[in-house]
């Protein structure tokens, strides 16, 4: 009876409609775990992939850097290649250009290897240079390979002459790799703090004319008969990777050289 009514009058309808309204909550209730479950499953799969995404993004960061350092790097290698073939167009004598692939593991020895040699026409003191002046000249020339003696070393000392007046002076290595001395000066010698020293050719083992270093201080001492000065080298030192070997005439043989090759 009760099934008839309510199948073909509307009599029931507000009963229908409020048992609807109770049954409501408990439908939500019933159904509350799965959604839990599913916003939960939801949640770990987002914070799945932001991880995901985050390490993609430092990796990726990671390998522009590196890129960036070796497009920083390939830049600085094309610079100095620039300033050194600049260089040498103002070099009469014939020039290579040589890479650094060693230092001396010595502190107290400023000795560079270079990968040219024998083979290439380097001898027993051939100069080398950078694009901003001297360097120090070959000791040891092998067949592929050459060890170079800095100017700055203790045991190296090179003619020098002012540019302003052409005063002739010796520049000796102190063992520091920014510094050079003048020593026995005439205490009345016209010298000037900024003076510009460029090799005299004196002694006939580097040419004339190359930049050595910049006069940055003077010590006169009235109690002394001679005056020293303080120098700094106008070639990069430490920072040079590719250099000027200054092949001359005079650097036509090698006899007497050691055999580096191999180093």
């Amino acid at each position: 009876m009760l099934i008839a009514i309510n199948h073909y009058t509307d009599w029931l309808q507000p009963l229908r409609e409020r048992a609807a309204g109770l049954a409501a909550p408990l439908y939500w209730l019933t159904g509350a775990p799965e959604r839990v479950g599913t916003w939960a499953g939801e949640q770990l799969r987002t914070r799945e992939e932001l991880l995901e995404e985050n390490s993609r993004l430092r990796r990726q960061v990671l390998l522009l850097e590196q890129r960036s350092q070796q497009l920083a790097a390939v830049k600085a290698e094309n610079t100095q290649l620039k300033e050194l073939m600049n260089s040498a167009g103002m070099v009469d004598e014939r020039v290579l250009v040589a890479q650094v692939i060693g230092v001396s593991p010595d502190p107290l020895e400023h000795v560079l290897l270079i990968d040219k040699g024998r083979d290439d026409g380097l001898t027993l003191g051939t100069p080398i240079m950078d694009a901003s002046g001297l360097l120090g000249q070959v000791i040891e020339a092998g067949g592929s390979a050459s060890r170079v003696l800095l100017i700055t070393d203790s045991s190296h000392a090179i003619p020098v002459q002012v540019l302003r007046n052409n005063i002739r002076a010796v520049a000796e290595g102190t063992g520091d790799l920014y510094r050079l001395k003048l020593r026995h000066l005439a205490n009345t010698s016209d010298i000037r703090e900024g003076d510009l020293l460029l090799s005299s050719g004196l002694g006939g083992r580097f040419p004339a004319g190359y930049p050595v270093g910049e006069v940055i201080a003077i010590d006169r001492d009235p109690g002394r008969p001679f005056a020293e000065a303080e120098v700094v080298p106008r070639g990069r030192m430490n920072r040079s990777r590719f250099v000027l070997a200054v092949v001359g005439e005079s650097n036509a043989s090698g006899s007497g050289d050691k055999d580096l090759g191999s180093e």
